[in-house]
């Protein structure tokens, strides 16, 4: 079996994606095959998962992966048509009952925030202004206070409460990915679009995972991948960001990352899973650690088409 007919070989949520970004099948043959993540495998199972009072998991946020801010999280991964009668109930569902108090089991000033109006976490709020942008939501005034919280180095930190001052990647990608999304959603912002700049040269500079400093790798985790890979961060997710933003493939300093990417393929074209996250999840959807991965397969897959490097 070829690594493309093992990709096709698997839930909606991977098998449309494949069809997008490496096979090349026409729109409507891709739009299709997306349709089925709202009523069969993983995403209908979520879906089904959903409580009457819009919750997952019993919590808008939790220490494991049940809760709804991560189940949102893996239904937009996954490609959950927005416009589909399923995401538009449950969505409803959170805009209209879920607060960052629901489960939370701790007080805090933000708990009776409604969900997609976010909390105190640029890390978090990242995430909650990318499944809001991709589902519809306006998510301008959590983007607003994103934008003032922008460190100097470029990047962000949920930490600068506590008395950081300088960036995470951590925070950065989550908050990237939120920015991407609401500049698609709103057909782009001036604003937004500087602040992505300058927050992807905050990881340029670093070749996304080196010391600015001394060149040492910041941190090995970095350089193993995972699906879900949640608020962490890597080097695939953060070249597979690179792609989704058009960054410019000739930039010499996605070099040594794209070389990680193809260090990590097997014999037989695939990519492992190389670390996975502890916690409890509504889902396994793929073996155990070292075995072969098709969500890091595609992702590594396309990343590599991306930049001149595939098959």
């Amino acid at each position: 079996m070829s690594v493309i007919d093992w990709l096709l070989d698997a839930d909606p949520a991977i098998r449309w994606q494949v069809m997008r970004d490496l096979t090349g099948q026409p729109a409507a043959v891709v739009a299709a095959e997306r349709a089925r993540i709202a009523t069969e495998g993983w995403g209908a199972e979520l879906l089904a998962r959903q409580a009457p009072n819009g919750l997952w998991g019993g919590a808008a946020w939790s220490h494991d992966w049940t809760d709804t801010f991560h189940v949102l999280e893996l239904l937009r991964r996954f490609g959950l048509d927005p416009a589909s009668a399923e995401a538009r109930h449950a969505v409803a569902l959170v805009r209209e009952h879920v607060t960052w108090g629901d489960g939370a089991g701790w007080d805090n000033p933000w708990n009776g925030n409604g969900f997609f109006e976010g909390e105190v976490e640029p890390c978090i709020n990242g995430n909650v202004v990318d499944t809001g942008a991709y589902f519809g939501v306006d998510m301008g005034p959590l983007v607003a206070r994103l934008l003032g919280e922008q460190l100097p180095d470029g990047g962000w930190n949920c930490e600068v409460e506590n008395g950081a001052t300088v960036s995470s990647f951590g925070t950065t990608i989550n908050v990237l990915e939120g920015l991407l999304a609401y500049d698609r959603a709103v057909g782009g912002s001036e604003r937004v679009g500087e602040a992505r700049r300058r927050g992807e040269e905050y990881l340029l500079e670093r070749r996304l995972f080196r010391r600015r400093s001394t060149g040492e790798v910041i941190d090995p985790a970095w350089l193993e991948f995972s699906f879900p890979h949640w608020y962490h961060y890597d080097v695939l997710r953060g070249l597979d960001y690179l792609r989704a933003a058009g960054h410019d493939t000739a930039d010499e300093r996605l070099s040594e990352a794209l070389g990680i990417v193809e260090g990590h393929r097997d014999p037989d074209g695939r990519w492992p899973l190389q670390r996975i996250y502890e916690g409890a999840s509504h889902l396994q959807m793929e073996g155990d650690e070292g075995s072969p991965s098709r969500w890091n397969t595609l992702r590594a897959m396309r990343v590599l088409a991306w930049a001149g490097r595939g098959a």
